[in-house]
């Protein structure tokens, strides 16, 4: 039975979805503003084997992953490099799935974008203006009223007064409380923007993962991940967003990926040890190294980049590779007892080291059977080890291009632009239902622009919408 540490309960919990068989999962993604970190290679690599290992256990999971496209740092480098916004975040969107592929992390089912999600937003912002969670400041800004919220501080263990009492908090004189944060941010001259009913301007960061989410996989699901970092106060915010706006619980079971340090040092461009995913793979060019080393500790843990722990990932691969050689696959079946054992690890809050440990005690057994005759021995533990691997998503290459250097991320791999994977029709009818309703919503009100950009928006998405006399809306696939 999997257990998953929970961070909302502080305690590891056996796992129960809302739905028998179906899991909702939602994991805060990168903001493309520039390339992809090995921070940022942890979550990608974290969370694609927690949906591997989720599928493999039977479940029919729906994975989302966001995309932050509209914020201040995009604009900021938008105007130093004197681009539009939306060239540097399609540039680095391509980028993202490039590192992606290379580090043999499989697309998320629904990767959607804040700026094709407006309409969402605003309308999550009209909820919590109408049950008075959130108010227009005197700059004209919309902000969340974070005293209104009576379960404030329950994922990160903070609470209200002590935050007012010694915690550092913004100071903006358009706040009712400097604890209160920005839902809809009024434009400035030359910056991008979008209509609103309170003005032209952009969602703050916060809301829109909260609207993301629940289009998504709706307003009450089980799974929602990201970095530590992200606990407060972004989660944190997400929690009061989302529940305010809907009245429902937000999320069962949160987990959090512990930090990033190189060589003991926080990773900081400052310090000079920030390594991009390019940056590593030029030095380590094969995906499983970088996927053996993330996965080499818990990912609940610190992980401490440094070459000697990608040196010793590379030796250990080596060994594992080394007994998969020059073995044949043929009429092969599963060691149950060593498949259990693997089950038994990931089953325990994926306890990814325990499960690699799995994996060497496979590679010591083939060794071994090697210098014997029976040769379906030899198979049924090269196939255990190879599929065990595969959900890890490690050893999948040939073992003799991988010890001979071959199975490595080539140059081509960084000239490939990968498609969304977002498959509408299967996966988001839901979300292009609520869209739908939002859209014909705003028409009563006679909201011509936020009809309108729903539409543009779902057109994006390849989603043709045809109104009917009756009032009602068909959709169909491009």
């Amino acid at each position: 039975m999997l257990k998953i540490y929970n961070t909302l309960t502080r305690s590891k919990q056996e796992f129960v979805p809302r739905q028998p068989g179906k899991v909702g999962m939602y994991v805060c993604g990168m903001t493309v503003y520039d390339y992809c970190h090995i921070g940022h290679a942890r979550v990608m690599v974290v969370f694609d084997t927690v949906a591997r290992y989720l599928r493999h256990s039977g479940y029919e999971l729906t994975y989302v992953r966001n995309v932050t496209d509209i914020d201040d740092k995009i604009i900021q480098r938008a105007n130093d490099n004197g681009e539009e916004f939306t060239a540097l975040t399609e540039r680095f969107i391509a980028a993202m799935h490039e590192d992606e592929q290379a580090l043999a992390v499989l697309p998320p089912d629904i990767e959607p974008r804040a700026t094709r999600s407006i309409a969402s937003i605003i309308n999550m912002i009209q909820k919590l203006l109408e049950r008075e969670y959130a108010y227009i400041g005197s700059n004209g800004d919309v902000f969340y009223a974070v005293n209104r919220f009576q379960g404030y501080g329950k994922l990160s263990g903070k609470n209200i007064e002590d935050l007012n009492a010694g915690e550092r908090v913004d100071v903006d004189n358009a706040k009712r409380d400097p604890l209160d944060f920005v839902l809809w941010k009024m434009a400035k001259p030359g910056e991008p923007y979008w209509d609103s009913p309170w003005g032209q301007g952009r969602p703050g960061w916060h809301i829109e993962c909260s609207a993301m989410s629940t289009c998504c996989l709706g307003n009450h699901f089980d799974i929602h991940g990201g970095g530590m970092d992200l606990q407060f106060p972004h989660h944190e915010n997400e929690i009061a967003q989302s529940e305010g706006a809907t009245g429902e619980p937000f999320v069962n079971y949160w987990m959090h990926n512990g930090f990033v340090r190189v060589n003991e040092e926080k990773m900081s461009k400052s310090l000079g040890n920030f390594f991009t995913v390019r940056e590593v793979l030029k030095q380590y060019s094969r995906p499983d190294v970088i996927r053996f080393f993330v996965l080499s500790s818990h990912y609940r843990s610190p992980l401490n980049y440094s070459d000697q722990q990608l040196d010793e990932a590379v030796a250990a691969l080596t060994r594992l590779y080394t007994a998969l050689e020059a073995v044949e696959l043929s009429d092969q079946e599963m060691e149950l007892d060593y498949l259990r054992r693997f089950e038994e690890s990931m089953d325990d809050d994926f306890n990814t080291p325990l499960a690699i440990s799995v994996l060497f005690e496979l590679a010591n057994e083939l060794n071994k059977a090697k210098s014997g005759d029976d040769k379906t021995r030899q198979s049924n533990l090269a196939y255990t080890l190879k599929k065990l691997g595969g959900l890890l998503g490690i050893l999948q290459a040939e073992p003799r291009d991988w010890l001979q250097g071959k199975a490595s991320v080539s140059e081509e791999v960084y000239q490939l632009t990968i498609p969304v994977n977002i498959n509408v029709v299967e996966l988001t009818e839901e979300y292009i239902n609520q869209q739908i309703q939002l859209r014909l919503d705003a028409k009563k009100k006679k909201d011509w622009a936020t009809a309108d950009r729903i539409r543009d928006e779902l057109k994006q998405l390849r989603i043709q919408l045809k109104d009917r006399p009756d009032g009602t809306t068909d959709w169909y696939k491009e």
